[in-house]
């Protein structure tokens, strides 16, 4: 597979792929995405150079970060490159925007670094057998799971939360405290990734409390930006009022919807109660502070090297673990009037 395959899939110019894969800001969301997509569909990995192809391996770990921008990952990274460090290895830090390849991203990274493993931080959930073997050393997924991809549970290795349990304790909170008008906020529910499977979690809580599903009451952003959480509850809101709780798969999306219901009138928790997964710094600060299930972020970096070591010291093999949140009570539940 050549670049110039790339190019034929995608009807661009060679150039416009090198562009692309070089991160060049000359090139439009549109084109980049057709391009990406094509890499994707076809496995690319770009060649290197010869002195790449036979220099010896070095000490170091590869971490490819997809949407870096997110402040969650941030105690995560510095785990990661901590327990690095005490180990022998140094940290090779990638970052690539949301909608990029990270399995290409950190082939390349492989080859031209000549890393010993790669840490996948916030990746896709549904990695194919033929990018697995692509990355070409072991490797870890942080924060995913792969649980809509193909690969061998032997061929890789996971740290992450069981997003489904935890969307299912988020919003049997929320059942617990008499809510039967439950919103849901999420980027889709059809992304393989934490928003499906939340939902999943979401709906079993409901119906295991008896509690009819409204679909009417999932709010898509198709994104995970707080301007997209803000513009879709404020949507939600203006057609209906019923709901008395919200439970928003992350706290940079629930921030954003305490802001649309204060902006339409409606008191948090008086009103309407939300929760969230994730447990960021910020949203120790909103008022009240957040409810939300945190996810232990520097344990999920830790364990991610720890993991990655076993591997490549020959004392373990590929493992998955799951770690629990730890719920911080936060003032925005409340009984249900």
């Amino acid at each position: 597979m050549t670049i110039k395959d790339v190019a034929a899939h995608a009807g661009v110019a060679v150039s416009t792929v090198s562009r692309v894969l070089n991160n060049h800001p000359d090139v439009s969301a549109a084109t980049r995405a057709k391009v990406m997509e094509a890499i994707r569909k076809l496995n690319y990995v770009p060649n290197n150079t010869a002195r790449d192809l036979v220099a010896p391996q070095t000490d170091s770990i590869g971490v490819v970060v997809r949407g870096a921008e997110n402040p969650f990952y941030t105690p995560i990274i510095h785990a990661i490159e901590s327990v690095c460090e005490a180990n022998g290895y140094t940290m090779v830090l990638h970052q690539i925007p949301v909608g990029a390849a990270e399995v290409v991203a950190a082939a390349e990274l492989v080859r031209s670094k000549r890393l010993r493993g790669v840490i996948l931080l916030g990746g896709r959930f549904d990695y194919t057998k033929e990018e697995g073997t692509s990355i070409g050393v072991p490797f870890v997924c942080c924060t995913n799971t792969n649980e809509f991809g193909d690969l061998a549970k032997d061929s890789f290795s996971s740290v992450s939360i069981d997003d489904i349990a935890e969307g299912k304790r988020a919003t049997r909170m929320l059942v617990d405290h008499g809510h039967t008008k439950i919103a849901l906020v999420i980027d889709s529910e059809s992304d393989h990734s934490i928003s499906q499977l939340r939902l999943d979690g979401y709906c079993q809580a409901l119906q295991e409390a008896g509690i009819p599903f409204d679909p009417d009451l999932v709010v898509q952003t198709i994104d995970f930006t707080m301007g997209a959480a803000y513009e879709h509850m404020s949507a939600l809101l203006d057609r209906r009022q019923d709901f008395t709780a919200v439970f928003c798969v992350a706290d940079s999306m629930a921030i954003a919807v305490m802001k649309a219901l204060h902006d339409h009138g409606r008191r948090v928790p008086e009103d309407v109660s939300v929760i969230a997964i994730d447990g960021i710094d910020i949203s120790l600060y909103t008022t009240p502070t957040l409810t939300t299930l945190c996810q232990p972020q520097r344990r999920l970096g830790t364990e991610a090297v720890e993991v990655l070591l076993g591997v490549l010291n020959g004392t373990s093999g590929n493992r998955h673990i799951r770690i629990d949140t730890e719920l911080r009570p936060g003032g925005t539940v409340a009984q249900a009037r």
